[in-house]
């Protein structure tokens, strides 16, 4: 009896150890464990902002921050480029330039607070007194849009300015400028105004046909760079009127050159068009207004 319970305890211990040595053979194979990721929870991905709280602030503010919502700035908005904001505001686009100090034109952020009312002690580039009428360009010379490579840079400190020219004689309302049609000959207008889907009246004719200036003024934009226009010139007549001239097929003028009304500025054409048309804008203050309010009977 006592021989039995030895042979028994002998192969428990036997068993016990083949347990062990197969657990140990069993660890040895076994892949490496490997730690669970460390997620960092000190910086959070996103903030949430509650309702009616202020988001927080940017490490450094846009320029011109501080003006947002003051009259006479304008907060750059998507798409926005600086021709636009110019038209939009009835200002010439160098002035803007030089009251904001913007080095490159064709860089502005969204965000971006910018002075489109001149300072008080800036002048205003205005429209020229009427002076001899330069010859003009051959039509093959389309100005090229306004890009990095050809925008003028401004000084931190600018140079002393040349003496502004001699105005026009501005009327005591401002509105008695003697207009006259962009176009020679009967106008077929194609479209009218719409102040939200069009900005001017339509006015359709023959590739090449002359494109006149519809008043005395100055040429304050001359290119391409103004997505639905095509080639396009802008003419300043005062500090309250502009006229737009869309789609030519080649432009005879150029920026800061003065022009007489009746003088042929360009081509008509179908740059950016589906056909060919003059799309002829006329702005008070920047805003569109109904050409056919001031343009006279035919």
């Amino acid at each position: 009896m006592r021989k039995t319970s030895m042979v028994l305890r002998e192969r428990a211990w036997r068993g016990g150890c083949m347990v062990l040595m197969c657990a140990a053979v069993a660890a040895c194979k076994a892949p490496p464990r490997v730690p669970a990721p460390v997620e960092d929870r000190g910086a959070p991905r996103h903030v949430t902002v509650a309702p009616g709280a202020t988001p927080p602030a940017r490490a450094t503010p846009l320029p011109g921050a501080e003006n947002e919502g003051k009259p006479g700035y304008h907060t750059v908005r998507p798409g926005e480029t600086l021709i636009r904001i110019a038209l939009e505001s009835g200002q010439n686009w160098r002035d803007i330039v030089r009251w904001n100090n913007i080095e490159n034109p064709n860089v502005i952020e969204v965000g971006q607070v910018l002075r489109v009312v001149p300072p008080v002690s800036a002048p205003v580039a205005q429209a020229e007194a009427p002076r001899a009428v330069p010859p003009a360009a051959p039509s093959s010379s389309v100005l090229p849009p306004l890009s990095a490579g050809s925008a003028p840079r401004v000084a931190a400190t600018p140079a002393p300015a040349a003496p502004a020219p001699a105005p026009l004689p501005q009327a005591s309302a401002d509105d008695d400028i003697p207009w006259a049609w962009p176009t020679s000959g009967a106008a077929v207008v194609l479209a009218g105004f719409d102040e939200q889907k069009n900005k001017g009246i339509d006015i359709g004719g023959r590739p090449g046909d002359p494109v006149l200036a519809a008043a005395d003024g100055r040429v304050v934009y001359a290119g391409a760079g103004l997505r639905g226009y095509g080639n396009l010139i802008i003419l300043k007549h005062n500090n309250t009127y502009l006229t737009a001239y869309a789609h030519n097929q080649s432009l005879l003028v150029k920026e800061d050159q003065t022009v007489r009304k009746g003088q042929k500025i360009a081509e008509m054409g179908a740059t950016d068009s589906d056909r060919v048309k003059l799309h002829f804008e006329i702005r008070r203050q920047g805003k569109p207004v109904d050409p056919a309010r001031f343009l006279p009977p035919r």
